[in-house]
């Protein structure tokens, strides 16, 4: 909460350079393996078998090879077949963090199949000292990219030009 205050507090105070809706940006140092096991850990559980889906509640953290994310309330979709895990979805304010990246949000979507994350309401991007606000983030976790879309606005700190 501290780090999204900070940005912010920089966002309203240095130059800033309105971007274009649908900017995209780099995402992770790396691209994600998919492939790789999701970890999810809670305070509670509760399953639903009649829809195949379980919600976790409280300090919610999942984990997939080097990208986190962490909301206060998570839904997982499973599979029809229940072998693997559709889609989740977090949340109650929500941070994703890729490497040196991170992104805060009010929601997340991520679709495990496609890679896929949605995050929306208020997105604040961490890259470095560069900072990045929009309505939407889609990150693509195969790619390592990312794309803000809505009221974009970003700082850019100007390079050493030493």
């Amino acid at each position: 909460m501290l780090a999204r205050l900070a940005a912010t507090a920089a966002l309203c105070c240095l130059p800033v350079w309105a971007a274009a809706q649908g900017a995209p940006v780099a995402f992770g140092q790396v691209q994600s393996d998919r492939s790789l096991p999701v970890e999810v850990t809670s305070d509670s559980l509760s399953v639903n078998q009649a829809d195949n889906s379980a919600l976790f509640t409280g300090s919610v953290v999942i984990a997939q090879g080097e990208m986190r994310l962490s909301a206060p309330r998570v839904r997982v979709i499973y599979l029809p077949d229940r072998s693997g895990i559709e889609s989740l979805q977090a949340s109650g304010g929500v941070t994703l963090v890729s490497g040196e990246d991170a992104a805060e949000a009010v929601r997340a979507d991520y679709n495990i199949t496609t890679g896929m994350i949605e995050l929306r309401g208020d997105v604040l991007l961490v890259q470095g000292d560069n900072a990045i606000t929009g309505d939407t983030v889609t990150v693509d976790t195969g790619a390592g990219t990312a794309r803000v879309s809505g009221r974009v606005r970003t700082v850019l700190q100007p390079g050493n030009s030493e």
